[in-house]
């Protein structure tokens, strides 16, 4: 532990008590959140947090929007090329990938101390996906246990509503706000997790088709074609839906020991594949990693999330349900 000066947005010099860039000697995921009011005040953390990395021979992956990203290329100039920048509003949509991304940057320097910049919530998010981003910030505590990674985490606190300012708090273990750094309180792991698993209602004038043996698929396959053609969508997006169809239909016969009841409605630009059966997620990272061999996991989860707008997820002992999103098109329309 060291201390270091801050030049902040203020233009005053601020102590903070800086642990957060002393973890090449730790061997554990260091997960901060960043909670800035300015754009000024953005960049001045960032480069120094980037920065400080580049100093240790760190690498650094920056993941936050595109918007972002040109900012800190011009504040960092010619360091930008020893950084790996990637807009999080591609990849990021669905905030179910941003895990496997994070997991993929670590094994590609696996024997580094690496640092992850990664900004989840933007201006636009709608009320589903910032309760997803949630779930995720709280999974990645899980995920990047252990870990040699130092995370830092961004949220405009100028813009972003109050109820997921306090997500921020439960899901992170440290805080940097106002010039200093310090422990959350509100943290609460198991809490955050139960707070997004909340039961999911289906559409009562939803198209439905039951699989109960593979055989079934053949059929299930020729309902999602016949009603994605029917809202207009491509070929190319029809088959993206027969694929989320198919993959949550085989996982639920695979791992849930029955029948797989398929149900699909539009709501605001978005096909929704709901998949409900009598099983029950032990694996609370299932589909967010991918599975350490071909034939190991639910591998399919991996595949719907890698497709999927957005995944939202209900488990309890007494069964499961799976909503997953899939715009009618390419379009930036967001999940509501």
């Amino acid at each position: 532990m060291y201390e270091a000066t801050f030049q902040g947005s203020t233009g005053e010099d601020q102590s903070v008590d800086m642990t957060v860039t002393a973890h090449a000697r730790i061997p554990a995921f260091d997960h901060c959140a960043l909670l800035y009011h300015s754009d000024d005040e953005y960049i001045d953390w960032l480069v120094r947090f980037i920065s400080d990395g580049l100093d240790l021979a760190e690498p650094v992956l920056v993941a936050v929007p595109g918007n972002r990203l040109a900012l800190l290329r011009r504040a960092l100039g010619n360091a930008a090329a020893d950084i790996t920048m990637a807009d999080i509003t591609g990849f990021g949509r669905n905030p179910g990938r941003i895990i496997a991304a994070h997991l993929a940057f670590v094994e590609r320097h696996p024997d580094d101390h690496v640092r992850i910049v990664a900004e989840p919530v933007w201006a636009g998010r709608t009320a589903f996906e910032t309760s997803a981003c949630m779930q995720h910030e709280a999974l990645a505590n899980i995920a990047l246990d252990g870990l040699d990674v130092t995370g830092l985490c961004p949220y405009d606190a100028s813009c972003l509503d109050q109820s997921v300012l306090a997500d921020v708090l439960l899901t992170h273990p440290q805080i940097w706000q106002g010039g200093s750094r310090k422990h959350s309180p509100e943290y609460a792991l198991d809490a955050a997790l139960d707070r997004c698993n909340r039961p999911l209602a289906t559409n009562p004038a939803a198209v439905t088709y039951t699989v109960s043996e593979p055989a079934d698929l053949a059929g299930a396959r020729k309902c999602v074609d016949r009603y994605g053609r029917l809202l207009g969508m491509s070929a190319d997006r029809v088959a993206d839906l027969m694929l989320i169809a198919t993959e949550l239909a085989t996982n639920s016969l695979n791992h849930a020991g029955g029948a797989c009841r398929l149900a699909f409605w539009y709501e605001a630009g978005h096909v929704v594949c709901e998949a409900r059966d009598m099983g029950h997620w032990t694996d609370p990272l299932a589909g967010r990693r991918p599975p350490a061999s071909p034939g190991a996991g639910p591998y399919g989860l991996f595949v719907v999330n890698a497709i999927a707008d957005l995944l939202r997820t209900h488990t309890t002992p007494g069964g499961t349900t799976i909503h997953a999103y899939l715009g009618l098109d390419h379009s930036d329309e967001h999940v509501t």
